[in-house]
């Protein structure tokens, strides 16, 4: 029975995903590009200005913090064993596309956390939670669609991915552990053990372990990366020309589109860094900040260190060593590491899947909370809620999940058949915000936004009565 409904769901995402949502997400990349007026490239300076913007706020988040979170999410072991997949079956063109898509998706992450921003409630203990659920709600009066798309980011973020990625770091483990039920059983334990510490501390303390935790892992990936990519700079120039020439190789793209550079590339793309998800403004509506659109070019920048930079390294690092790439996935990456440092390069590796799949498993978490309060509005749910988290932690590092992976991109497919077509529907009160923060950075302010002062209504915050609070935070 269970194969026969995951063959169906194997169907349906082959056809979700080859036809509408690549449609969906590569033309909304391209409309809010123009309607953003290139904000992705304008705002990259100001992005990374506004990560270290300190607040006095010690109830919410600081924009870095949340930065952490959305990267912890996006960065994950498929940032190594995705991206090796895409090149074993669409070539080194596939590079290319994924990098596209990256910039496209830069628009599409600053205009949901934007709105994310705009339409957040304050809860009772001065924090803030909000995201797609929260603008569907109040900007279109829609509570159903706005359950909808909760009940499906909880069944991707909570259960489905977590699944994968502790069964992504038993697989990592295996090499030295091997696959004994008790081994994987004490393994499971001591990850649901971990989990749970993070999870109980609530959304704070998440964002205090990502704080730390990510750029460790970031940093460790990146430099053993780019040891690798040097020992083989000779051969860098080759693998770009590889990237442009086999990226453009329509002949071959028309001949099997399914396995093809720019299907693989923007697969890979969009579903590393999440952008158009409604995934990341969860985290970046949490954020106590004078103005929306602040959040917006924050996250805007976790899409970049995502695709531009992590998913990058891995593949000039695979392509660089010239190994075959026949066989995708860890196994790529290992004989990549292993050509250049044998079997303690492979124990790099394995450190940082784990750190990668941990950093994920708590980060994905963290954007549950906000939904599971917009559904049933009762704090004292998520004890259950949490246990229910760290039980799949364990059950992930006992089972097979190619199951669990259909249902994740199912679910993570019908967030974005949501969430996109809203954000177009939310493009006035988008570039409203985007226009006031202009307008106000060229008359030489830290801008402040007061909603209705600008003509949009909904919003819980950003009120008149909330200018003072607004003012101390720039003035931190």
């Amino acid at each position: 029975m269970m194969e026969i409904v995951d063959g169906f769901i194997t169907q349906l995402n082959n056809y979700l995903y080859s036809y509408i949502l690549i449609a969906l997400l590569i033309l909304g990349g391209l409309y809010y590009t123009i309607v953003g007026s290139f904000a992705q490239f304008r705002g990259i300076g100001e992005g990374i200005r506004l990560l270290f913007e300190k607040s006095k706020d010690n109830t919410s988040l600081s924009g870095f913090q949340a930065l952490m979170v959305s990267t912890a999410s996006r960065v994950g072991v498929g940032n190594i064993a995705g991206v090796a997949t895409a090149i074993a079956v669409g070539g080194s063109g596939a590079v290319f596309w994924m990098w596209l898509t990256a910039l496209l998706g830069g628009a599409t992450a600053c205009v949901e956390s934007t709105l994310a921003q705009v339409y957040k409630t304050k809860t009772s203990d001065g924090s803030f939670t909000g995201g797609p659920s929260y603008y569907i709600q109040k900007a279109l009066k829609s509570r159903l669609l706005g359950v909808i798309f909760s009940v499906s980011l909880i069944a991707t973020f909570a259960y489905g991915y977590e699944l994968l990625q502790a069964n992504l770091i038993i697989s990592g483990l295996q090499r030295y552990v091997g696959s004994e039920r008790y081994t994987l059983i004490v393994i499971g334990l001591l990850l649901a053990t971990v989990t749970a510490y993070a999870v109980f501390g609530g959304q704070k303390h998440i964002a205090r372990i990502t704080e730390r935790l990510v750029p460790i892992m970031a940093v460790i990936y990146l430099i053993f990366c780019l040891i690798i990519i040097f020992k083989n700079i000779g051969n860098i120039p080759r693998v770009f020309a590889d990237i442009f020439s086999q990226g453009f190789d329509f002949k071959t793209i028309l001949g099997g589109f399914a396995g093809s550079a720019i299907m693989q590339g923007i697969r890979r793309g969009l579903y590393s860094n999440e952008a158009g998800m409604g995934s990341a403004p969860n985290a970046a509506a949490t954020v106590a900040t004078s103005h929306p659109i602040k959040q917006g070019y924050v996250q805007m920048i976790a899409v970049y260190i995502d695709t531009i930079i992590i998913c990058s390294a891995t593949a000039l690092m695979v392509l660089g060593t010239g190994v075959s790439t026949e066989g995708g996935a860890l196994p790529l990456v290992q004989r990549a590491v292993a050509s250049q440092f044998g079997e303690i390069g492979v124990i790099i590796l394995t450190v940082s899947v784990f750190l990668f799949a941990f950093s994920t498993i708590i980060g994905n978490y963290f954007y549950t909370e906000g939904n599971i309060l917009f559904i049933v509005r009762r704090p004292s749910n998520f004890i259950i809620f949490r246990i229910t988290v760290v039980a799949a932690i364990f059950i992930g590092c006992i089972m097979e999940t190619n199951l669990a992976f259909n249902l994740a991109d199912l679910t993570q497919g019908i967030m974005a058949l949501i969430n996109v077509p809203v954000l177009v529907l939310l493009t006035k009160p988008y570039r409203t915000v985007l226009n006031d923060y202009r307008a106000q950075r060229k008359a030489g302010k830290n801008p402040v936004f007061i909603a209705s002062a600008c003509g949009i209504t909904g919003t819980d915050y950003w009120r008149e009565e909330d200018a003072a609070e607004l003012k101390q935070l720039i003035d931190a």
